[in-house]
């Protein structure tokens, strides 16, 4: 995970301020006083910016912890298993880049874990590469073990339980390993657009059933 971390996942000071616009644009599906859930926050730039009641975040690198804000309860671990989290404690589930590192068995794992803990009704936000449009540079990185399209996670998701509320197949650019100016204002504009040129990531907000 280290080496990860040196290689794929560096620490950059200006991802706060592009997380700063996402999470702006992601609070329109969160309460000020719901419970949110972050899983495999690694730098926590969304849970600490998000406005919510309570916070939790998990991952299972010990180091994250050390970014998680002070209003954030942060346990090290997997997951797969999060038994610190009651059944239906849970409002709203967020998981960045998390799924496409996953093979089936922890994948089939990790969304029965997030269907578990979030309340009937609950909310749970992907945010991750669109293989179709980033088929290229997928496999640059090397800990990618499963593909999803717009399509296919959907589909995957109906079977494990939850409803797509929201698609949106381009969403943000695929990596933050860009020369582009990393600006909160530039992303807020960027997140507006109706089109959005380079953006590979995706965004899919679902809802347990």
């Amino acid at each position: 995970m280290c080496a990860y971390f040196e290689t794929r996942y560096t620490f950059d000071a200006g991802r706060l301020r592009v997380w700063k616009a996402v999470a702006g644009y992601l609070q329109r599906f969160i309460n000020p006083t719901d419970t949110v859930f972050e899983m495999a926050a690694g730098y926590c730039d969304f849970i600490n910016q998000i406005r919510s009641g309570k916070k939790y975040a998990v991952d299972i690198d010990p180091s994250a912890a050390t970014h998680a804000g002070a209003d954030v309860v942060f346990h090290v671990a997997s997951c797969e298993s999060l038994p610190m989290i009651a059944d239906g404690a849970v409002d709203v589930v967020f998981a960045s880049n998390l799924l496409e590192h996953l093979d089936d068995g922890a994948l089939v794992r990790v969304v029965g874990e997030a269907r578990r803990i979030l309340k009937n009704g609950g909310i749970f936000i992907v945010l991750q590469p669109n293989y179709r449009y980033c088929a290229k540079e997928y496999f640059d990185d090397f800990t990618h073990k499963k593909v999803f399209s717009h399509i296919s996670l959907v589909d995957f998701m109906k079977e494990n339980g939850f409803a797509a509320v929201r698609v949106l197949k381009k969403f943000m650019p695929f990596s933050f390993k860009s020369h582009l100016p990393k600006s909160y204002i530039l992303t807020a504009l960027y997140l507006r657009l109706p089109v959005k040129p380079f953006a590979k990531q995706m965004l899919v907000v679902l809802k347990r059933m």
